[in-house]
């Protein structure tokens, strides 16, 4: 059983993770991100490659196109230095611009956006050269050294297929006049390097499953874990039944304290006993200061006998409003007129015995209780 615990089997919780998260440790493809980015950059060449030519060109016009007394000129180094970035600068923004967006979101697609300053501390361990030759001959270097294979695999595959795909149009480069030949040789390099930048996707699709099984395997948990880290945020629960007892206990004294202030104690006769007031000063409506069944339905009677205050037997009446009202709060208006009987024969009861009245007739057994309230 000992070692069943120590052994990481259990999913991860949500705290687990979201410390990893703190950590910097997030789900993360390499390859993902080597992809967007080679992927966007060929795109973006192919779209604004010719706006970058066309800039080159006017480049090597402006340089090459020197009067003699401007080669012995100091200052024209910085002049056409200014001239040249002012050229290169729009496309060169554009297409370096298309690289950092591709580059950001490739990175963020699988784990999201994560800042850790933990992760970014300097960690000595990584400096040993005992850990890093234990890096060298883990399963993640093998891992690593699986998809480098696979790389070379699938790139020499794409790069023999494209070569077979434009082996005729390559030859008939030599036949076509200049700058026609050029500019389709550019045109079908473009192409060509598209389809094999597009061939890292097949590793990307691959190692992106890997990274998160791979993820969720270094966060699993021991059972003795998983109990621990509900201690630590739910609490120890023989301390939290320790605090509900002590609670419950401070709870029932002060129910017990409002006791004396009852006017009547209606019991079932044995199991539920609940103590009723009338409120003169508020709504009018008698109000339950307190209830209890069992050990503490006889503390109430106990009490009760001990203040002189009257305990009336009847059952459904005792039931239904141990059932339906709340310590200190009114009781329900279809217990109206079954309690205003009680408490009738109880003021009557009161009048009665100093010699103010006549001896008031018992309290009838069905007591009118609508079926909803009933218990």
């Amino acid at each position: 059983m000992a070692d069943t615990d120590q052994e990481r089997t259990e999913e991860a919780t949500p705290k687990r993770e979201q410390e990893a998260r703190e950590k910097g440790q997030i789900a993360r493809s390499k390859e993902l991100g080597t992809a967007a980015v080679l992927i966007f950059a060929t795109l973006s060449l192919m779209m604004f490659g010719e706006n970058l030519a066309r800039g080159m060109l006017n480049v090597f016009k402006l340089q090459f196109r020197l009067e003699r007394e401007q080669i012995f000129d100091p200052e024209l180094m910085m002049a056409s230095l200014g001239d040249i970035l002012q050229i290169l600068i729009g496309p060169m923004a554009v297409i370096l611009g298309i690289i950092a967006v591709a580059a950001f979101i490739g990175n963020i697609l699988l784990g999201g956006m994560a800042f850790s300053w933990q992760a970014a501390a300097p960690k000595f361990n990584k400096m040993s050269p005992l850990q890093g030759f234990k890096r060298m001959l883990g399963v993640q270097a093998l891992v690593e050294l699986i998809k480098s294979i696979a790389k070379v695999a699938v790139i020499g595959l794409i790069v023999w297929w494209v070569l077979s795909w434009q082996f005729k149009n390559i030859l008939s480069l030599s036949t076509q006049p200049l700058p026609g030949s050029a500019t389709n040789a550019l045109d079908m390099l473009m192409w060509m390097l598209l389809a094999l930048v597009c061939g890292l996707l097949v590793i990307a699709a691959i190692d992106i499953p890997y990274q998160i099984w791979n993820h969720a395997k270094q966060l699993k948990m021991t059972k003795q874990e998983v109990k621990d880290e509900h201690k630590n945020t739910d609490g120890n629960p023989e301390i939290k039944g320790r605090i509900r007892r002590l609670q419950m206990e401070m709870a029932s004294r002060r129910m017990m304290a409002d006791v004396p202030q009852a006017d009547v104690v209606v019991t079932n006769p044995t199991h539920y006993s609940v103590a009723l007031k009338y409120d003169d000063k508020g709504s009018g409506a008698p109000i339950l200061v307190a209830k209890g069944a069992d050990e503490v339905a006889l503390k109430i009677r106990e009490i009760a006998r001990h203040y002189e205050i009257p305990v009336m037997e009847s059952a459904p009446l005792c039931r239904s409003l141990y059932h339906t009202t709340r310590i200190g709060a009114e009781i329900p208006e279809g217990l109206y007129v079954a309690v205003a009987q009680i408490l009738a024969f109880v003021f009557q009861l009161s009048q009665y015995r100093k010699g103010k009245g006549q001896r008031p007739k018992p309290v009838a057994d069905d007591l009118p209780i609508p079926d909803d309230l009933r218990y």
